[in-house]
């Protein structure tokens, strides 16, 4: 019989308890509270973000826990359980971004770069009336780690609504607010933890909601809720981890980039999003960089699949043709990723076509690539036979065998305790 993983989410009671209580032996006395923030699947609309385009996330059930409590000086005090006694000690007067004297080298800095960010603020208008307190962490989380969930996003917007919270921000009471947030959270990412992804992850972690996805359109960070109960169509997203290695902050996410913002200046557009996909093949002839034609051909075709899958699904319901269609777009993505944008890998690759011979409506990559996670779409009551069928064709390949967790569309960033 073939042995399958599945990566289950803390339920709010063990969550809210494995925190508080790590809190307790490790600081000696009881949190103010508890916030907990998802991770996140992208349904399609991959390496759009950073390009003005539109992307299509849901919230994971798969969550960060803190237990917080402020103190009264300006130190952070944060532990989980990967550390066997004690705390990471950070001095907010002496926290900074990557290449500065408070440069921070480890899982501190999406945390403490969080409580970096709200007070250095990109607009100077937008400073905090007054300096934020310290705090003490205590962290739990059921996000896999290294898996292209965004368990670094869900561990910054849980600290996120905690700090907003106990210092009395107010942001996170809108979307508006949230949308504040996501941008403090992404330049923590970005500046001090120096992985230099866009806003997508922590918008879904802030702004989806239950059985929902969320259409977000990079160029003004406006989002749209587009309706994704899954269950109710009599259906499945499975997701696979696949256990290869993933990074976003070892150059190759990076280099991604930098080709677009290449592509764009020889284009003479602000972002590639500004080209028309109907003039595509005129476009692309007017860069001489065999590389970069590859990069823009998949990101300006994935914008336009992530348009059609949001318009099709914000009108019909997922099942017939639409259901088909939507799988279509699917596969496509997952080809483009591999073919243009290079940033598949042998065991992402096997996941999908696994997925797909075992009978997936849709299947492809997830997240920022070169490791990490697939999705499949998959009739309900399948999931296991779908997984078996996966993990046979690891076998065969001889890699280490993938894990799985099944996609609920989830709730935001909140506060549960």
């Amino acid at each position: 019989m073939t042995e399958i993983t599945w990566l289950e989410p803390f339920s709010e009671e063990e969550g809210i308890a494995r925190c508080v209580t790590l809190f307790q032996e490790r600081y000696g006395y009881e949190p103010t509270g508890v916030w907990a923030a998802p991770g996140r699947v992208n349904l399609i609309g991959e390496h759009t973000d950073y390009n003005g385009g539109l992307s299509l996330p849901i919230a994971l059930p798969h969550r960060a826990f803190v237990a917080v409590a402020k103190r009264d000086d300006r130190l952070m005090r944060l532990t989980d359980r990967y550390l066997p006694s004690g705390w990471e000690e950070v001095d907010l007067d002496r926290i900074g971004p990557v290449g500065s004297d408070g440069e921070l080298g480890n899982w501190t800095a999406y945390l403490a770069g969080v409580a970096w960010s709200l007070e250095h603020p990109a607009d100077e208008t937008d400073a905090l009336a007054e300096p934020l307190p310290g705090f003490d962490v205590a962290l739990a989380s059921c996000v896999p780690r290294g898996g292209g969930l965004s368990s670094s996003a869900a561990l910054e917007c849980a600290m996120a609504v905690a700090i907003d919270d106990l210092a009395g921000l107010g942001f996170a009471a809108t979307d508006e607010g949230r949308g504040y947030l996501v941008n403090a959270c992404r330049r923590a990412e970005n500046e001090v933890a120096g992985a230099p992804t866009g806003g997508l992850d922590q918008s879904a972690s802030l702004r989806c909601q239950a059985d929902h996805a969320l259409e977000l359109d990079s160029r003004d960070n406006s989002v749209k809720q587009i309706p994704f109960d899954l269950a109710a169509q009599g259906l499945e997203l499975l997701v696979i981890d696949t256990k290869a290695p993933h990074s976003l902050n070892d150059g190759q996410y990076k280099a991604r980039r930098d080709a677009c913002e290449s592509a764009a200046r020889k284009l003479g557009v602000g972002q590639l999003v500004e080209i028309d996909p109907a003039k595509l093949d005129e476009t692309l002839a007017q860069l001489d960089d065999p590389v970069e034609v590859m990069r823009v051909r998949h990101v300006v075709t994935e914008i336009e699949r992530t348009r059609e899958a949001c318009d099709v699904l914000l009108e019909h319901p997922l099942e017939g043709e639409t259901l088909a269609r939507v799988g279509e777009l699917f596969n496509a993505s997952h080809d483009s990723l591999r073919y243009d944008y290079e940033v598949t890998c042998p065991e992402l690759d096997t996941a999908v076509e696994g997925a797909r011979a075992a009978g997936a409506h849709g299947a492809r990559m997830t997240g920022g690539g070169f490791g990490g996670s697939a999705i499949a779409l998959i009739d309900a009551g399948t999931a296991d036979q779908v997984a078996a069928k996966i993990v046979e064709a690891y076998a065969q390949a001889d890699f280490n065998s993938p894990e799985f967790l099944r996609a609920v569309p989830a709730a935001p960033a909140q506060r549960l305790k």
